[in-house]
């Protein structure tokens, strides 16, 4: 089997120095190149009915030429050669702009096919393609190719068909056979050859089903790598949490965990006990208790000897979640702290010691802490609620303030899993799709 990333288009017969050339200025230089430069638009050669056709709208007719072509000259260069053909019960004015060379094509009688604009109130096409007999079904629908220098489509199309012939075969199939059956996808092959020589609507559809299949596939087994490779170098911390003191915690909440708390808890705590690093997204409703699965976390991270910090995008904000942490945590011994903007001078000096001394256990606050007198003791856990507020520096600058501390961001903005996991391919996702009794989804 050839490798077709490697062939020269000078494989191809009909391919001299000069043509390589013109395709290199397109980005075509491998028969690769040219299987999969695909084209942009396609024109429709299809007949219509005449009689729903809408003005000006883009037709194929088939008929009998009733009248001798003549051309009129006029202008330097230009020309526009005329002639009557009768197709579909009518008789239509055919006019070609620049192209006396048909002339000699145009004969009495001669069946032809003729594409152009349709000019409904004059009953006349002014024609942009002729053909001599009738267009068969394989060419109705005819790929559009970006073109350069003299390049033609047809010759595009030509040196398409002549590499489809000789190297099709070698086109490999990289989807696995019960993939292509789960989601009933044609070959890659038949999607080549479908998207450059279409017979119909339908080949269309399948080709370009299979082809967005398969990128979606590669980008994500692309990210899923990417996401191996970088949790299996940067290690990571194993936060070793006692598992009854955990339960007790959880027991004492003023309210039960839904179904979908206990799945994502379960998700996060296993990443908290791994010795990989941790870099996960959970997504809830406003309302659904994300805050709680947060507190969890913390305390799992408390109990082992590890600071956790939660970076919100407000002041208001942190101060909520403080207020919430406070009341949640501090029975069981554990020291909340707030940090932002507003908290200055003395408090300020007083709170950083705290925290570089490990005698705050979470702190609360915005982009404060990721400033550079913030010195953490031993940060283990970073959390940040509604991610997509903060830039990608911002974040890292937190993560940066340990040594490769586990990650969870938090965001309320509904995002199908689908795409999260398209958009967020880095992470793992953990979603909590209901709310707990008595909530109302806003």
């Amino acid at each position: 089997m050839s490798n077709l990333t490697r062939l020269p288009l000078t494989e191809l017969k009909g391919i001299g120095e000069e043509t390589a050339k013109t395709f290199h200025e397109l980005g075509i230089s491998t028969i690769y190149d040219l299987l999969w430069n695909f084209p942009y638009r396609y024109e429709d050669y299809r007949m219509r009915d005449l009689s729903v056709v809408e003005n000006g709208s883009r037709i194929t007719v088939y008929g009998e030429v009733l009248t001798e072509p003549t051309v009129a000259f006029y202008g330097r260069k230009k020309s526009k050669l005329s002639f009557r053909l009768s197709a579909d019960g009518q008789i239509l004015k055919i006019d070609f702009f620049n192209q006396p060379y048909l002339k000699s094509k145009v004969t009495l009688g001669d069946a032809v096919t003729i594409s152009g604009k349709w000019d409904k109130n004059r009953a006349q096409i002014t024609a942009s393609k002729f053909q001599s007999g009738q267009k068969s079904a394989e060419e109705s629908l005819e790929g559009v190719y970006r073109l350069k220098g003299n390049m033609r489509n047809k010759t595009i199309q030509k040196h398409v068909k002549n590499a489809l012939q000789l190297f099709g075969n070698d086109i490999p199939e990289i989807i696995p056979e019960e993939l292509l059956d789960k989601y009933q996808l044609i070959s890659r092959k038949d999607a080549v050859l479908k998207l450059h020589f279409p017979k119909s609507d339908e080949d269309l559809k399948q080709a370009r089903r299979r082809m967005v299949y398969e990128e979606f596939l590669l980008f994500q087994l692309k990210m899923q790598y990417f996401r191996k490779i970088e949790r299996e170098r940067s290690g990571g911390i194993q936060i070793d949490y006692n598992v009854q003191e955990l339960r007790e915690y959880i027991e004492a909440l003023p309210f039960p965990l839904t179904s979908a708390q206990k799945r994502v808890v379960n998700e996060i705590c296993g990443d908290l006990k791994s010795h990989l690093h941790m870099n996960r997204l959970l997504q809830g409703d406003v309302g659904s208790g994300k805050t709680v699965v947060a507190s969890i976390a913390m305390f799992a991270a408390a109990k082992s000897g590890f600071q956790s910090a939660l970076m919100v995008p407000t002041e208001i904000l942190a101060e909520q979640h403080a207020d919430s942490l406070v009341a949640l945590l501090a029975p069981f011994d554990i020291t909340v702290g707030l940090l932002t903007s507003s908290v200055k001078g003395k408090k300020r000096r007083e709170l950083l010691l705290l925290l570089e001394n490990g005698e705050i256990d979470i702190i609360v606050g915005t982009h404060a802490l990721i400033q550079d007198e913030v010195i953490y003791h031993r940060l283990g856990l970073v959390i940040t609620d509604e991610q997509h507020r903060f830039g990608v520096s911002q974040r890292r600058v937190l993560r940066e303030k340990g040594e490769y501390p586990d990650v969870l961001f938090m965001t309320a903005t509904p995002i199908p899993r689908t795409l999260a996991i398209t958009a967020f391919g880095e992470m793992d996702v953990s979603i909590i799709d209901e709310l707990p009794a008595g909530r109302k989804k806003y």
